[in-house]
């Protein structure tokens, strides 16, 4: 406890949280509207997520909450569901705040199992495309609320949904008397009293939730944009525009006072002041968040089991983001950060944030950076903007309800500008060509389908590219030459200029993996006919698997029907583990034919391999 109320840096770690917390208020709120789940449920996970992951974090002066890429993926979670549930927030939030708190506990999993330490070896470019995938998405989505349309209230756009909506009822209605029993060819009287009853109330609420399905996400907000410029409510285009240039200009005035939140209190001062007709966020409730017993009483693992990929992906999301901010954390303040611990931390915050309706979150760089420049050192100085952000909720929730809706969508439009990875954009003309289009095909498909499966079509690319390169570089290095031709090594002179007709020298560099063993299977084609003994070299072969295994016997096997000896030499503890495994030692190579080093090799060969074409020519 020690490292939590160190007095010696106690008044750092109060101002440092202080100033975080007073950071993260905006951000907190308008991550709140974009997920979907509204302001408070913004403020509600950067309340839990920022004290709970700082209280058994890992990361000292870590400052956590809602972040970019966490929302993204939340957004298109909550929206899911809220398309399956008919745009029923009642019915959809018990199965959203269910996966965010199976994400949390996927995170303390992962920490508990140690695999912390491994996220690093994510391929940069699948996390640079993923990244400005992410201030693309916020970027286009926040372009109609940043100029006051909402596909929802645009009564002509809605009507032309209306005759899907009435299809979707009687469909639904259909659905009800199968289940009920009622064979509909039958009675059919009965589908007609139920049709009778829809109300034009439930076919335009049905008409809504189809328009703002249509609008939803990145192609959606694309195609509605013509008619959104169309009907631009020009005070809320004024209110973001404002937001905007008070963000990026104040900084350049000064950066000892957080501009986001100077463009929130000023445009929103502006708006309220001058009793502006401008769209407010909704009502964040007054008092202290309430737990969610829907989670449990309602819960469905049928409703559950289709989004655990989803779950498991936020939660390696979280890991990333989180890691890579304690990176960053580390190198200002010379400490290091305990991955696994770290993991662990933001699994137990999420878990809590998502038990008392919060969205998820992770390590946020912006304000973990702002904390450690404000004096923070110790996990107290996250717990104190927690605490910060929960007294900002009692005191002053209902006045933050004013806050207009198209200031918190300038603040996110400034968000997905920063979130986008330029130096990975700008290394493009350098970078490697598989490298450029992993980068490219998890933008275009995070950006524009789905984040979690370009995610995971980004590493299963870079993962085969990867084994690709080092299958060519073990082949180019494990070249199949004669003697004659190969350059041979220092060791292997005197073999050459005597024997060099009857034994043949295959070096091996490299593991023997699947990736590689197309080469070496030509092995056996390629040996000279003069050839009775091979010797093998795999002093460098520190790896081998199945693929490598039965590739290497294959070719053993057809050189022992041509009657050709094998000799290993230098064989390492694996391969020759796998080698024993199949009994290719002793069955096709006896013992007394391997050998630790090529010096004991050569005196073999000097005994047993005669020069028989010397012998000829005599």
């Amino acid at each position: 406890m020690k490292n939590i109320f160190n007095f010696k840096h106690f008044k750092g770690d109060i101002f440092g949280g202080l100033t975080a917390g007073i950071v993260a208020l905006p951000l907190a709120l308008a991550f709140g509207v974009s997920s979907g789940l509204g302001p408070s449920a913004g403020l509600y996970g950067a309340i839990f997520v920022s004290f709970f992951a700082a209280l058994f974090g890992g990361t000292n002066t870590q400052i956590s909450g809602p972040t970019a890429p966490m929302t993204a993926v939340s957004m298109v979670v909550i929206a899911t569901i809220l398309a399956i549930n008919d745009g029923d927030i009642s019915q959809a939030l018990p199965i959203i705040l269910t996966i965010f708190l199976l994400a949390g506990l996927f995170q303390i999993g992962l920490g508990l199992i140690g695999l912390g330490k491994y996220i690093k070896y994510i391929p940069y470019p699948v996390v640079s495309g993923f990244m400005t995938a992410i201030g693309v998405i916020i970027l286009i989505t926040q372009i109609l609320p940043s100029i006051g349309y909402y596909p929802k209230e645009d009564a002509a756009f809605v009507n032309q949904f209306k005759p899907h909506a009435e299809e979707i009822i009687l469909d639904n209605i259909l659905k009800e008397e199968t289940g009920e029993g009622i064979l509909v060819l039958e009675n059919f009287e009965e589908t007609i009293i139920r049709a009778q009853h829809v109300t034009e109330e439930q076919i335009l609420k049905e008409s809504q939730t189809l328009a703002a399905k249509e609008a939803a996400g990145v192609i959606g907000a694309i195609t509605v944009l013509p008619r959104a410029l169309k009907n631009i409510s020009w005070l809320e285009f004024l209110l973001a525009l404002g937001t905007i240039v008070i963000i990026y200009g104040f900084k350049k005035i000064t950066t000892a006072v957080p501009s986001t939140l100077v463009a929130l209190l000023v445009m929103s001062g502006l708006a309220y002041g001058f009793n502006l007709d401008y769209r407010s966020i909704e009502q964040i409730p007054s008092g202290l968040p309430s737990f969610n017993l829907k989670i449990f009483t309602g819960f469905s693992l049928s409703n559950i089991i289709p989004y655990v990929f989803t779950a498991l992906t936020l939660a390696l999301l979280g890991a990333i983001d989180s890691l890579l901010t304690s990176v960053v954390a580390d190198n200002m303040t010379k400490t290091k950060h305990k991955p696994n611990k770290e993991l662990i931390g933001q699994g137990i915050g999420n878990s809590i944030a998502a038990l008392f309706g919060g969205i998820p979150g992770a390590g946020a760089t912006i304000r973990t950076v702002v904390n450690i420049k404000a004096g923070g050192k110790t996990r107290l100085s996250g717990m104190t903007a927690g605490v910060l952000l929960l007294f900002i909720l009692l005191a002053i929730g209902p006045i933050a309800s004013q806050i207009p809706a198209a200031v918190l969508a300038g603040i996110l439009i400034t968000v997905g500008i920063g979130v986008m990875d330029y130096k990975g954009l700008k290394a493009i003309p350098y970078m490697p060509r598989p490298e450029i289009i992993i980068m490219i095909v998890v933008l275009v498909l995070s950006s524009v389908w789905n984040l979690v499966y370009a995610v995971g079509i980004g590493l299963v690319i870079a993962s085969l590219m990867f084994m690709k390169k080092m299958g060519d570089l073990t082949e180019k290095r494990s070249d199949v030459k004669s003697l004659l031709k190969e350059k041979s090594w220092p060791d292997e002179i005197d073999l050459s200029k005597s024997l060099k007709e009857e034994v043949f020298v295959k070096h091996i560099k490299g593991p023997l993996f699947f990736g590689s063993t197309s080469h070496f299977q030509h092995l056996a084609k390629q040996i000279p006919e003069t050839t009775s003994t091979i010797i093998i070299r795999m002093d460098r072969v520190p790896y081998m698997d199945q693929s490598g295994l039965y590739a290497m016997e294959e070719v053993i096997i057809d050189l022992a029907k041509q009657g050709k000896k094998i000799l290993l030499t230098s064989l390492l503890e694996q391969p020759k583990y796998m080698l024993e495994r199949i009994d290719i030692i002793p069955n096709l190579i006896p013992k007394e034919h391997l050998f630790e080093n090529f010096k004991d090799c050569l005196v073999w060969i000097k005994e047993n391999v005669k020069d028989e074409n010397n012998l000829l020519e005599k």
